[in-house]
C-alpha cells in the first residue's frame, strides 16, 4: 500500500498512517473538555489534527519529534484540511523510512553549491575571496551549510533550504546591482553569503527541525558574527596579512543588521548601502518563497483565497484567472 502523503489527503480521506509530530498541545474547548492539537507533517508538508476528548494519559503515550501512527479522518475546516483522530500511538522508529519525513529541496544541491562557489571564486576584494576559500575549504562547514534549512516554519524549511536561500539571494543581487552602482558588490555578495550561516548551529535537522541549545540561547545572528571572525583568523595563511579591520565591521555590520529593524531581531539597522540592500534582498525572497508556497500547497483547496497567513498578516488570492496560474500547468514557482 503506498505512503499516504500530507500533499494527497483530501476531505474525507480517511487515514491509518505515520507521520511526525511536530508539536503537541494540550487544550480545553468552550465547555472546558479536553483535546489534543497536533502537528503532523511528511517531507511533503505539514497538516494539523485535533483529538477530541483527550486527556493527559492519551497526551503523556508521545511528544514532540516522535513518529506516531495517526488514524482518523480529513476534513475542511475554515478553508483549511485538517485531520479529525481517532487514534495515535508513537509509532516504532525501526520501521519507519526517514526520507519520507524530511523535505528537501526541488532543486540539484549540487549544481546549488556550483552557483555559489562560483559566485564567491569571483570575487575581486582579495581579503574577501581568500576568506570565502577559508569557509568553503571547510568540509564540515559546507555539509552543514549545504543540509541545513532556512527556518523550522516560516520559509525554505526543508534539507537545502538554506543554501538555495542563498544562491536565490546571490542571483538577485547579481540582477540588481547594475542598478545601483554605489553598492559594492564583493561585499554585498559576501554578506548574502555569510548573513544567514549561524543556522547552521542554531538549528537542528538531522530528523526533525528545531532549535539547538545554542541556538535557543545565542540566535544566528550572533553565532554568524562567531564564525566570522573565528574563520578570518586564518585569512593570513592564504593572504599573508591579517583581514582588514574597516572591512570586518563593514561585513559584521551586514550580518548584524540583515533583519532590518530592532523589532524583528536586529541589533543593529542597516547604516551602510550594503547592508540595506542586502536586507532588502532577503526580506523579498523571504516574503516571496512564502506567498508563492502557500498558493502551491493550497492549489487544492476550492476556495478562490489561501487560508490566512499570520506571518504574513494575510490571505492571497488565487481565485478567477489568476488561479490558473498555479494549477498543474501554469507553475511559477517551481
Amino acid at each position: 500500500m503506498s505512503r499516504q502523503f500530507v500533499e494527497q489527503l483530501r476531505d474525507g480521506d480517511a487515514i491509518d498512517e505515520v507521520y511526525l509530530l511536530t508539536e503537541k498541545q494540550l487544550r480545553a474547548n468552550r465547555n472546558g473538555n479536553p483535546f489534543l492539537l497536533l502537528e503532523l507533517r511528511d517531507r511533503s508538508g505539514g497538516i494539523q489534527g485535533r483529538m477530541w476528548n483527550a486527556g493527559e494519559q492519551i497526551a503523556r503515550g508521545f511528544n514532540a519529534g516522535d513518529f506516531v501512527q495517526i488514524a482518523g479522518r480529513v476534513q475542511m475546516f475554515q478553508g483549511a484540511l485538517q485531520v479529525i483522530v481517532t487514534e495515535v500511538t508513537r509509532a516504532e522508529q525501526q520501521k519507519v523510512d526517514y526520507g519520507d519525513f524530511l523535505p528537501q529541496t526541488d532543486q540539484s544541491i549540487p549544481k546549488l553549491l556550483d552557483r555559489l562557489r562560483g559566485y564567491l571564486l569571483r570575487l575581486g576584494n582579495p581579503h574577501l575571496r581568500a576568506l570565502a576559500e577559508c569557509f568553503l575549504m571547510d568540509d564540515a562547514f559546507v555539509r552543514a551549510f549545504s543540509t541545513c534549512p532556512a527556518g523550522v516554519k516560516l520559509h525554505h524549511a526543508y534539507v537545502g533550504g538554506l543554501l538555495e536561500h542563498t544562491v536565490s539571494m546571490m542571483d538577485a543581487a547579481d540582477k540588481l546591482l547594475p542598478l545601483y552602482p554605489g553598492v559594492d558588490r564583493d561585499l554585498l555578495l559576501f554578506g548574502v553569503f555569510l548573513h544567514d550561516a549561524g543556522k547552521t548551529r542554531e538549528l537542528t535537522y538531522a530528523r526533525a527541525f528545531g532549535y539547538s541549545d545554542e541556538g535557543q540561547l545565542v540566535g544566528h545572528i550572533p553565532i554568524a558574527v562567531a564564525m566570522l571572525a573565528e574563520t578570518a583568523t586564518k585569512v593570513p595563511d592564504l593572504t599573508g596579512e591579517p583581514f582588514p579591520r574597516e572591512l570586518m565591521l563593514r561585513v559584521q555590520h551586514m550580518i548584524l543588521s540583515h533583519h532590518g529593524e530592532l523589532a524583528y531581531g536586529s541589533p543593529r539597522v542597516p547604516m551602510t548601502p550594503e547592508a540595506m540592500l542586502l536586507h532588502l534582498i532577503d526580506l523579498t525572497d523571504t516574503r516571496m518563497h512564502m506567498v508563492l508556497r502557500d498558493l502551491k500547497e493550497d492549489r487544492n483547496n476550492p476556495s478562490a483565497w489561501t487560508p490566512y497567513n499570520a506571518n504574513l498578516g494575510r490571505r492571497i488570492y488565487k481565485g478567477g484567472a489568476l488561479g490558473d496560474l498555479y494549477g498543474e500547468s501554469g507553475g511559477g514557482y517551481d
